[in-house]
């Protein structure tokens, strides 16, 4: 594994704050606009004005969002609304949430991770990034100085040893405790013993990390410290060349991957007559049942299929679902439409939504930005109540995730999977811990 290091992390004094809860955010980049206004009126020293201030009418090129981030983040280190740990640490982090009816228990923990360029070490990415998310990232960390958000990374350890030596040193320790808008409870403890440090290292020195969520974070810290190399001559040690990481086994009995299902919008309402005329002999359909309702009942049956090629597809033009697996010659078309790419990635879900079915047999390459959404009484909320964008949707898919499995396996490719293949549940709460860069 890349070198993994304890570190002295800033945090939240609660004398100065009150409970947790109520200066904790979800990342960035799920917090809506209606969100924001909510957490920025929870408390005033909430995390999101540090992750996602506010744009202002006045903003100009020396005043600005990030500026004010940097104020604010200055201001609560001097007032010792943050402070920073005694001794360096690995942060334990539990999330418990609820599943399908059932009570999980998700545990990692937080560490600061040596920096390494994607395809230059054993660091792996998963998912594309764009250009516009690391540069908004990238200007945050400049005028910050700290990593204000972990990534989330995943190792293999089937047998869960590195996280069993944490979970012994914090037995009969009291935990700091929030609970999210979202009903689940995140506890953090700090282990500072250097035994047992050097033993989680150890189990870990051999084993990849790939990065689950957080990747536009992970590059940009890799261009901030770029930028800061060729400016300063960086020692090994500065904390620049590192990122603050949760680090969570693949084996975890607590991890979850949700599908992210789509609302295409910029198609014409499709029938499903048309539908299947376009999907044949690609696929082998079969019609579901009608209208939004019926949502519920197509996802168990892919579900219960349980196959990458198998789709459920909404065609609001005549309000039916059908259900599409792919053929063999469906996949070897995939093979003549991404011959760059590696079986594995032509036989995911969301590669044959995109490429095959969108892209090829319906001719749509530049739609725009789709709606997602994890949930599928949400695809069927949104279906009845229309495009929030206003307009309608023409096209809705339910589609597997992508799996821990492929993820490694792609990742090793050396590929990456399209935009939205895996979303993992519950998200990372940012406010924990932050790791100073300076």
């Amino acid at each position: 594994m890349p070198d993994i290091q304890a570190f002295r992390a800033l945090r939240y004094d609660l004398g100065h704050v009150g409970a947790l809860c109520d200066v904790v955010a979800p990342p960035y980049d799920v917090i809506s606009p209606r969100m924001q206004d909510r957490l920025y009126a929870r408390h005033p020293l909430n995390v999101v004005r540090l992750i996602l201030n506010r744009e202002e009418a006045a903003d100009d090129e020396t005043h600005h969002r990030y500026q004010r981030a940097a104020q604010f983040f200055k201001q609560w280190r001097s007032d010792g609304v943050l402070q920073t740990d005694p001794d360096p640490g690995l942060y334990v982090y539990h999330q418990q949430f609820e599943d399908r009816g059932q009570q999980r228990l998700r545990r990692g923990f937080m560490a600061r991770v040596r920096l390494e360029r994607f395809g230059e070490g054993d660091i792996y990415p998963h998912e594309e990034t764009h250009s516009s998310a690391k540069e908004d990232r990238l200007r945050l960390t400049r005028a910050c100085k700290a990593n204000l958000s972990q990534v989330f990374g995943l190792y293999p350890d089937e047998q869960n040893e590195a996280q069993l030596l944490l979970e012994q040193a914090i037995v009969g320790r009291t935990p700091l405790e929030a609970t999210d808008d979202l009903g689940v409870v995140h506890r953090m403890w700090s282990v500072t013993d250097v035994q047992v440090i050097g033993e989680v290292m150890s189990v870990l020195s051999s084993r990849p990390l790939f990065i689950a969520d957080g990747h536009h974070r992970y590059e940009t810290a890799c261009n901030y410290r770029d930028q800061l190399a060729a400016e300063v001559n960086l020692a090994p040690e500065h904390p620049a060349n590192f990122v603050l990481a949760m680090c969570v086994s693949m084996s975890d009995p607590g991890m979850v991957v949700l599908p992210t299902h789509r609302l295409f919008r910029g198609l014409p309402p499709v029938t499903s007559q048309l539908l299947i005329e376009k999907l044949q002999p690609a696929f082998q359909t079969m019609l579901g049942g009608q209208q939004p309702a019926a949502a519920v009942e197509v996802w168990e049956m892919i579900e219960a299929d349980a196959q990458q090629g198998t789709i459920g597809l909404y065609a609001p033009g005549d309000g039916r679902w059908v259900l599409a697996s792919i053929t063999p010659s469906g996949l070897q078309r995939m093979a003549e439409l991404a011959p760059e790419r590696s079986a594995d990635w032509q036989s995911l879900g969301v590669s044959i939504l995109h490429r095959l079915i969108l892209h090829d047999l319906l001719n749509a390459p530049d739609l725009p930005k789709c709606e997602y959404v994890h949930q599928v009484q949400q695809v069927q909320e949104l279906l009845e109540q229309g495009d929030p964008q206003g307009g309608h949707f023409g096209l809705a898919a339910l589609v597997m995730p992508a799996t821990l499995e492929h993820i490694q396996t792609i990742s090793r490719h050396g590929e990456r999977m399209p935009a939205k293949s895996t979303y993992f549940y519950p998200k990372l709460l940012s406010g924990l811990v932050f790791n100073p860069l300076e």
